[in-house]
């Protein structure tokens, strides 16, 4: 597993001969100075032990005589100097806890580096303190052991990255962070140009067009940790604003080549960062249509047993008006079953009242169970359902023994992705998610387009730089709905880690795909001029894919939120809280850029409000 406890800094006499996590008993006897945070203290009357935290962990010394009235009076996250022997503990008294349980250092002299203030919160255990405070104040939360190893892990990956790529002959190379701006994907962050009065460029989504233009330069195999910037609302697996990810471009590469390179990206990278199973090379496939039919969801967590039967077979001929009228109409029955002789019994009636509450408040559909239980079936709709049904129910799910079955129904696109969500919910209830493994799996055969349920208008589904599978010809002769795309996504544990494909590197093909969702060749031309004018000379097949460092960092530390593995991430308000970012500029700064804001109103009056 990746660690700091090799790297060993080079130190200086006069701060510190080793540091907080380097003693133990082959040091008895010595003269020592340590740096560091007074992390907590402890008076036993005659005495004053103080937990002395450093980056590389934690000693104890010991305080007596007048040095105890001195460390006293300082506050806890003052940085202080001790100068000091080093004593073996009493076995009794040894921390196992501790990489430097055995000893501790009885101070001779000591120095108040630096003074800490009143805290705004406790730093030296969690508690309950506002997500605003904390914010406010990261680089004391930061001080915080469980944070700190996040990101010293993160420094790690990224570093065991860099030399797993490089050793799979991939050069890192820097994209523009000034750049245009896209028609396609999320909002822009814009920054006007001084220069170029009503111009603006645009913060980087990603480098997709520059590492594309890095294949047409010839240069055969790219990576780059890359940040990018998107105007998104936060989620728990994603940060609003920036994100770093790791980038990728290959040449002359199918997709399978894309995915045995980047099997051995990942294989290699958690064999160094976890004890836990992970999937071997080559991690599953899975086609997108399946996915959704037996997870709803294109971001699988394996790890969950449960899956999403279609059973509309069984009620085809059903007199249950509820179930025979959508299948008649299209739809489609799904069922899960929840196999509970594991289990404490069938759950109470209140679970299942809730349940349907809850998915008839996101979906507005129904939702309908059945329980088997000591031979019987029983539940909401069982006096609807024949016992021949019942009886092909329980022999297409397996039922044998003690159960639940749930059931949603309708069209596949209003009823598949909550049906997966309360999936999840499911596994999460009944203890069906296995929590110490990670499943990967390839999501593939992505649909190129679909349809804008709102305008009715076509629109690119995923990546509109991506090659159709049937190149021209299926742009040309099939319906744009029933046309696939060379993409993929690769999943871990119910998260997007990251998308690819391999690129759309003919003109032709390109000008058609696009001319598809509305864009003429003059828009093409100009809103993607430096990649379509670059194909014109002479361009490679070529592919590639890019992963989220922060969701990959957040699987190694098993961390649910993914703020816990950024160094300063922003609040759910998307500022950042302690540089109070973002801000107003001065009116010259406006001019310069030639800028003159139109405020809604509601913000003119607030600043009314504050300026009185």
């Amino acid at each position: 597993m990746g660690s700091s406890e090799a790297v060993k800094p080079k130190l200086a006499s006069k701060y510190r001969t080793h540091t907080c996590r380097e003693l133990g008993s082959e040091a008895v006897g010595s003269e020592v100075v340590l740096s560091g945070w007074v992390m907590r203290k402890r008076d036993h009357g005659g005495v004053v032990f103080v937990d002395l935290r450093d980056h590389y962990g934690i000693t104890q010394v010991v305080f007596a005589d007048a040095l105890r009235e001195e460390i006293q009076a300082t506050r806890v996250e003052s940085v202080i100097l001790v100068r000091g022997k080093v004593v073996k503990r009493d076995p009794e008294l040894v921390n196992e806890k501790l990489k430097t349980g055995e000893v501790e250092v009885h101070v001779d002299s000591f120095e108040l580096l630096s003074a800490a203030a009143v805290l705004p919160f406790v730093v030296n255990e969690e508690d309950s303190a506002p997500e605003s405070i904390r914010l406010q104040h990261r680089f004391l939360e930061l001080r915080r052991e469980k944070l700190h190893k996040n990101i010293q892990l993160r420094c790690e990956a990224i570093s065991a990255v860099r030399e797993i790529l490089t050793g799979l002959g991939l050069n890192e190379f820097q994209t523009p962070i000034l750049t245009s701006s896209s028609p396609e994907g999320a909002r822009d962050f814009i920054v006007p140009s001084r220069l170029h009065p009503g111009k603006f460029f645009a913060l980087p989504q990603a480098p997709q067009i520059f590492k594309q233009l890095i294949m047409t330069a010839g240069f055969d195999r790219y990576f780059q940790i890359a940040p990018c910037f998107r105007d998104e609302d936060p989620r728990a697996d994603r940060s609003p604003g920036e994100f770093y990810q790791i980038d990728m471009e290959l040449s002359f590469v199918t997709q399978d080549e894309v995915f045995a390179v980047n099997e051995s990206l990942f294989t290699e990278l958690f064999s160094r960062f976890t004890e836990l199973p992970y999937s071997p090379a080559p991690f599953q496939r899975i086609p997108y249509a399946e996915a959704l039919s037996k997870y709803g969801s294109d971001k699988p967590d394996l790890r969950n047993s449960l899956l999403l039967d279609d059973v509309s077979e069984v009620f085809k001929e059903s007199e249950f008006r509820v179930f025979r009228g959508v299948i008649d109409d299209g739809g489609s029955v799904r069922a899960i079953h929840v196999d509970l002789q594991d289990h404490d019994g069938i759950p109470p009636r209140k679970y299942f009242d809730d349940a349907i509450a809850n998915f008839k408040r996101e979906t507005g559909k129904g939702l309908a169970y059945l329980s088997f239980v000591d031979g019987e079936w029983k539940g909401s709709i069982r006096k609807f359902i024949s016992d021949s049904e019942l009886d092909a129910l329980k022999a297409h799910l397996n039922v044998t023994g003690t159960s639940s079955v749930f059931f949603a129904a309708g069209k596949d696109s209003e009823v598949l992705k909550p049906f997966g969500r309360f999936r999840e919910t499911l596994g999460r209830d009944f203890n069906k998610i296995d929590e110490d493994r990670y499943e990967f799996c390839w999501i593939t055969d992505y649909p190129l387009y679909e349809l804008d349920e709102t305008t009715g208008k076509i629109e690119f589904s995923h990546n509109p730089f991506s090659m159709p599978q049937g190149g021209l010809k299926d742009l040309e002769e099939k319906h744009p709905l029933d046309v696939y795309a060379t993409q993929y996504d690769l999943v871990c544990n119910g998260y997007e880690l990251g998308s690819g494909a391999i690129r759309n590197h003919l003109p032709e093909v390109m000008y058609k795909a696009f001319e598809i969702v509305g864009h003429s060749r003059e828009v093409v031309d100009e809103k993607f001029s430096g990649l379509i004018n670059a194909f014109q000379f002479g361009a490679p097949p070529h592919g590639g894919v890019a992963f989220g460092m922060e969701r990959i960092v957040m699987l190694l530390a098993r961390e649910k939120t993914i703020r816990d593995v950024i160094l300063f991430p922003f609040a759910q308000t998307a500022e950042d809280l302690m540089m109070k970012a973002p801000s107003e500029l001065e009116p010259v700064q406006l001019k310069e850029v030639h800028i003159q804001l139109d405020l809604p109103e509601e913000v003119l009056l607030e600043q009314e409000k504050v300026n009185g």
